[in-house]
């Protein structure tokens, strides 16, 4: 596999909140505690081992293995939550929804991500043990973002009857025969499809939820490189999370704290998008078939659009008796990560890097120590078949990142026999026009106005003509124009990078076994830059 990179910001796919992230931008300083570099894992080390106790370790593996009880753990998956006891090991962490047959392409490149990083720490810091891990995202309750996966264009989306309100993870794998047939007619024959059909069949026909279904397919597709995969909806886990969890509800900290970090990143740019607002309590009343906020009354607590109510005594008690039932939202949620795991480290895409920034100050008033924030990998896989048509089109993939217009209008000059750029026209246009200012200003300012008009007025007069040259041009080359518009279409579907559309399995049916491990070669976590990659 070739590999080529591109700067995130050339890409025109991220925020410049992220790309001045990554370029360590004084502006965004403090807003993280230790930038992703080799050499300041070190610091990070220290104090992750320093706050982190031998009876959180305890808690955690008793609880891992209780998770892993029904399903087949390689022996490094098993060795490395053996590990996790030991004060010399820690995590990396990335996590993600249970989205349908792993969704989105980039939840490859999430855990690839990960396991590359444990890999470089453990060369770098031989001295200690580094664990990837992959938090499944059980207790969300937007299940019409996870019920479906693209392939070939195509939207396979399961509707099961009935109300799936409540925790995700809970809901049962219900009405997916349908869905199923659907995945294996469009498969068709072949080692590689056979091996998606069978994984499709275990995964959902064969276990009860969509939690068990996920922690499945997971560990087939990454149980052989230790991936180690958490359900953060654990009665003991959240026993750990429930004085920080008392500390936002009843104190309001998260609120207070986030709400400051907010308005101190917007008044650093304003450029800088909001991604996600805290609420006065970042938490949700968790039973079967319900999720909903809790909020504070005149006279205590209770939970929305229920007939739920709590004295504070009353909700104290109830969080000490039934932990599980309180589930952190996107605020919370990440602290609940730092507080069970002993971890150094979460890899996200842009828009989760973007809220954990708003995160740093709710973390030092918890007294949690906040982990370094890695983006993700993200790159574009370009099969021979597209390869090659690029070529032809005597187009480098770089190219095509452009905007659509821009990127025709840029190729129909480039093959035209018609100069299609009035450039030197304006600038002479715009040369003439100063002579006539300076003219008025010594006979009579008042036609300054005028000149101004008039200047305006040929300006546009050829702008409007290098356009309609521009698309007679267009419509004289307009099959080069549908190659190139196709062309980009199949590699940006929807106008979008390819791994936010894409589910793995249309790639897995060209590259079959080797496309993980081609990957886990490829993708280096802290080089920084998008990958292109393309077959040798």
């Amino acid at each position: 596999m070739d590999v080529d990179c591109l700067n995130y910001k050339q890409t025109g796919f991220f925020s410049k909140l992220i790309c001045d992230y990554l370029e360590e931008k004084e502006t965004l300083s403090g807003f993280y505690n230790n930038f992703p570099s080799l050499k300041n894992f070190e610091a990070q080390i220290e104090e992750k081992q320093r706050s982190f106790s031998d009876s959180s370790r305890a808690v955690l593996y008793d609880s891992l293995m209780a998770q892993y009880a029904d399903t087949a753990i390689s022996n490094k998956t098993r060795e490395h939550i053996i590990q996790l006891k030991e004060p010399i090991t820690f995590t990396v962490v990335t996590g993600h929804q249970l989205n349908l047959f792993t969704g989105p392409l980039y939840f490859l490149y999430k855990i690839i991500s990960t396991i590359n990083l444990t890999v470089e720490l453990k060369k770098e810091y031989p001295q200690y043990n580094f664990v990837p891990i992959y938090w499944m995202a059980t207790e969300d309750h937007d299940f019409e973002e996870i019920n479906y996966f693209n392939f070939k264009g195509k939207k396979l989306q399961w509707n099961p009857e009935g109300n799936q309100g409540g925790a995700v993870g809970e809901i049962k794998n219900e009405g997916l025969q349908e869905l199923f047939e659907a995945f294996s007619n469009e498969l068709g024959g072949g080692k590689n499809a056979d091996f998606l059909k069978n994984l499709f069949r275990k995964a959902y026909l064969e276990h009860d939820n969509l939690t068990s279904a996920t922690r499945y397919l997971a560990n087939e597709l990454f149980g052989t490189y230790g991936l180690v995969i958490v359900d953060g909806q654990d009665i003991a886990l959240k026993k750990l999370l429930m004085p920080y969890a008392k500390k936002d509800i009843i104190e309001n900290l998260a609120y207070k704290r986030v709400t400051e970090s907010v308005e101190l990143l917007q008044s650093a740019s304003n450029d800088y998008k909001v991604q996600v607002n805290p609420r006065e309590i970042n938490y949700f009343y968790l039973k079967e078939g319900l999720r909903e906020r809790i909020i504070a009354k005149e006279d205590g607590f209770g939970v929305v659009d229920t007939k739920i109510n709590w004295s504070k005594e009353e909700l104290l008690n109830e969080m000490d008796q039934f932990p599980a039932r309180f589930s952190p939202n996107v605020i919370a949620r990440p602290l609940y990560q730092e507080v069970i795991l002993p971890n150094l480290c979460y890899i996200g895409g842009g828009g989760e890097i973007a809220y954990w920034l708003e995160l740093k100050s709710m973390f030092e008033v918890m007294n949690v120590p906040f982990p370094v924030l890695l983006l993700r990998n993200s790159a574009l896989i370009v099969s021979e078949k597209l390869k090659t048509k690029t070529e032809k089109l005597n187009l480098q993939i770089k190219d095509l990142f452009l905007e659509q217009n821009s990127l025709i209008n840029k190729k129909i000059r480039a093959i035209s026999n018609i100069d299609i750029d009035f450039s030197p026209q304006k600038e002479l246009l715009e040369n003439q026009f100063l002579d006539m200012y300076a003219l008025a200003e010594k006979t009579d300012k008042s036609f300054l106005g005028a000149v101004k008009a008039q200047e305006i007025k040929q300006k546009k007069g050829l702008d409007n003509l290098e356009k309609r040259l521009m698309q007679a041009q267009k419509r004289k080359l307009k099959d080069h124009v549908l190659r190139i518009t196709e062309l980009q279409n199949q590699l940006f579907p929807n106008h979008s990078l390819q791994e936010r559309t894409l589910n793995f399995s249309e790639l897995y049916l060209e590259w079959g076994e080797d496309l993980i491990p081609q990957l886990l070669v490829a993708l280096k976590p802290l080089h920084l830059e998008f990958s292109i990659l393309t077959k040798n």
